[in-house]
């Protein structure tokens, strides 16, 4: 384990949550248009993304200190 591992993992996790930020914003500009397919796929990668930020924090936390 490298020591600056953590701090990789914060760094990519909050990456993640930036995207998900950005493509909530964009799937909510097609809702209730004729192209709502595009916003369920992507509120479909909203998910995608939010359970990969999690699973990188539970790594984050899990990993040994030192």
């Amino acid at each position: 384990m490298h020591s600056s591992d953590a701090a990789e993992l914060s760094s990519i996790a909050t990456a993640i949550e930036e995207l998900i930020e950005r493509i909530t914003a964009m799937a909510k500009t097609y809702v209730d248009t004729p192209r709502e397919d595009i916003s369920i796929r992507l509120y479909n990668v909203e998910r995608g993304l939010r359970q990969a930020e999690r699973s990188l924090r539970v790594a984050q936390r899990d990993l040994p200190s030192g």
